[in-house]
């Protein structure tokens, strides 16, 4: 598991041992946190691999995914630190990874469930994406801006060399899907934020649509001009 955090003081501890608990590996991505994630890590005994500077989420994954492939492992699975993944859907990613698909992206929409699904204007926007994905990736992803997913080592490869940096959700399943890589979704149950913040908060949404949907148009003009060559 690859356990992301900035500023999980809250919600750290307890995701961690409910991931350990049933029977996953884990590294904690500590992003150059400010408050006491570092020190809970470090009196709990917790694998945490520290970056002394704030990357960002997508930089704090791809950190993950090179720990995933410099130990050798065949599938990893993104976890958030702020206790909103149900860790009793892990299985179900990585089932799917076994039966060939090199991402995994567990969705909140994919079926009716009584989890945590966001708010009504957080939704609106995620069905845009998903839009813009179904028009330039020609596949259907109901929940593409979800952070709980998994990848095969050929994803992680990938993910090593190449990952969106600011919001990479969306535009890492255009580039798995530019890549040739199978992409499918599972259904997961989510909860509410248990600590800390959104990488995508009220006053940088806007930019979040704007900077999301341009990355994801470019990519997609891009792939289908190199198709047509």
């Amino acid at each position: 598991m690859i356990i992301p955090a900035f500023n999980e003081e809250d919600s750290l501890l307890a995701t961690v041992q409910a991931v350990y608990g049933a029977g996953f590996d884990y590294v904690v991505v500590n992003d150059g946190s400010t408050d006491e994630t570092l020190t809970i890590c470090k009196k709990n005994n917790l694998n945490v691999l520290n970056l002394i500077e704030n990357l960002g989420i997508g930089g704090a994954v791809q950190a993950g995914h090179k720990y995933a492939l410099y130990h050798d492992y065949d599938a990893d699975v993104q976890f958030d630190g702020d206790g909103q993944h149900d860790e009793r859907c892990i299985e179900s990613l990585i089932n799917g990874i076994a039966e060939g698909a090199d991402l995994v992206v567990g969705s909140r929409f994919l079926s009716s469930t009584k989890g945590f699904r966001s708010t009504y204007l957080r939704r609106v926007g995620i069905r845009w994406l998903s839009l813009l994905i179904r028009v330039f990736g020609r596949t259907n992803i109901s929940d593409p801006t979800s952070g709980f997913r998994a990848c095969s080592r050929r994803a992680i490869e990938l993910f090593c060399s190449d990952y969106p940096i600011d919001y990479p959700e969306p535009e890492s399943i255009i580039e798995a899907l530019r890549s040739s890589l199978r992409v499918q979704e599972v259904s997961v149950t989510m909860k509410e934020r248990q600590g800390g913040q959104s990488s995508i908060r009220i006053f940088s949404s806007i930019y979040y649509m704007i900077k999301v949907s341009l990355a994801i148009a470019i990519s997609g003009f891009t792939w289908k001009r190199s198709r047509k060559e």
